[in-house]
């Protein structure tokens, strides 16, 4: 199964698993263009997987302050890019709550990308899926850029949260 951008960008909008539940930030803090394939075989773990990407475009945001006269995007949105599709993986398997980034184990960055990339590419293998006591997922991510792994971040953890949580 895959999403397109308008897809994606109704994710943004609260609206695509139910009001309540999963989300994609809006704006500049959406890191995906479209979702090229989810689904709970493969990967891995043979638990699921997730692959998505982003068009790197001169203009972002970021590149004007992250630094000036040296632009690359900042390693914190990429990394970030990688708990928004888990929140998805979430929500596409149909559980319910609000998304929260909850933690990582390792992050290992190897590579830098620049306003003239192109694209990226994300790619999650699931780990573990727990409905109980909330909600939450454990995945590896990968950003890719030209074939190359530039960033790995092991144990990523995304929790759904109720109304009444904090």
């Amino acid at each position: 199964m895959q999403f397109s951008n308008q897809q994606v960008v109704e994710m943004s909008k609260g609206k695509f698993f139910g009001k309540g539940n999963a989300q994609l930030p809006s704006s500049l803090m959406l890191m995906i263009d479209q979702i090229s394939h989810i689904s709970n075989e493969g990967g891995k773990y043979n638990r699921g997987e997730l692959e998505a990407d982003l068009n790197i475009l001169p203009e972002h945001w970021f590149f004007a302050c992250h630094f000036e006269g040296d632009p690359v995007m900042p390693g914190c949105l990429g990394l970030d890019a990688l708990w928004q599709l888990l929140g998805v993986f979430l929500g596409w398997s149909g559980l319910e709550g609000r998304g929260r980034a909850l933690g990582v184990g390792k992050v290992k960055f190897t590579g830098q990308i620049y306003p003239d990339a192109g694209s990226i590419q994300y790619k999650l293998n699931i780990k573990r899926i727990f409905t109980r006591p909330m909600p939450l997922g454990v995945a590896d991510g990968f950003v890719i850029h030209d074939g190359r792994v530039i960033y790995e971040a092991n144990d990523l953890r995304v929790g759904l949260i109720g109304k009444n949580e904090t």
